[in-house]
């Protein structure tokens, strides 16, 4: 883990070089993917990495492991809360949608979770910006893999470090790192609404997921979803497609 960890550290820091920025900034969930992440850059560039905290209508629970994982990562942070940012924003599509007759009801929880995602990634860019740093995501390869993010939300960013590590690895990592037990231990959600677990989204789990990508034989149920889930979003692993020139 130790030969892992500092890989990925010498890639970030070589990424920073060839990029010609100054440092490194993370949005800090409470998770444990964000969790790895934030130290890893933390030990990427000590002194020129920020945790960015991004509550928006977020569990009180999340926000108190997000600063744990700060505080015990040793990194300079902020906290930017866009609970009313979000609800200014998603209200006025909303009226704009219904006063058109437009506004399809059935798709307004999986938009108002799609908008609080790229109103984060719109924030964490609005901040690297400012120090001249560059925005490290969190995706892992069971995630990257399925499509399980925001497409220019949680998705759109600059370096992907966990992206060739399975969730079990993550959480070896999370454990080498010295990341609070609570964090490494809760169950994995990306907070979109109450009660919202990835698991119970995705009808499959991240083991499932984990022995499917190391060509392990897994349930027909599991293989049947995480296919499906794979093909659908194609278009996320991609960059935005063009005719063929003409």
């Amino acid at each position: 883990m130790k030969e892992k960890v500092d890989k990925l550290v010498k890639w970030l820091q070589q990424q920073i070089k060839e990029s010609g920025v100054k440092g490194l900034v993370v949005g800090v969930s409470g998770g444990i993917d964000s969790a790895v992440v934030t130290n890893l850059i933390k030990r990427a560039a000590p002194e020129q990495s920020l945790g960015v905290i991004l509550p928006c209508k977020s569990n009180p629970e999340d926000m108190e492991h997000a600063k744990k994982v700060i505080e015990r990562a040793g990194i300079s942070s902020v906290t930017v809360d866009l609970t009313e940012t979000h609800n200014v924003l998603f209200s006025t599509i909303q009226q704009e949608l219904e006063a058109s007759n437009l506004l399809n009801e059935d798709q307004q929880k999986i938009a108002d979770a799609n908008l609080r995602a790229r109103l984060r990634m719109s924030t964490l860019y609005t901040i690297a910006t400012n120090h001249q740093y560059i925005v490290v995501g969190t995706d892992n390869a069971a995630e990257w893999y399925t499509g399980y993010f925001t497409k220019f939300g949680d998705g759109g960013v600059d370096l992907v470090p966990l992206v060739h590590l399975t969730k079990g690895e993550v959480r070896e990592m999370a454990i080498y790192l010295d990341v609070p037990e609570e964090v490494i231990n809760k169950q994995p959600s990306a907070g979109l609404w109450e009660g919202q677990t990835d698991e119970n989204e995705m009808g499959t789990s991240y083991d499932m997921i984990d022995r499917y990508i190391r060509g392990e034989e897994i349930p027909q149920k599991d293989k049947e979803i995480i296919d499906r889930m794979h093909k659908n979003t194609a278009h996320k692993r991609e960059m935005a497609r063009g005719p063929e020139q003409f």
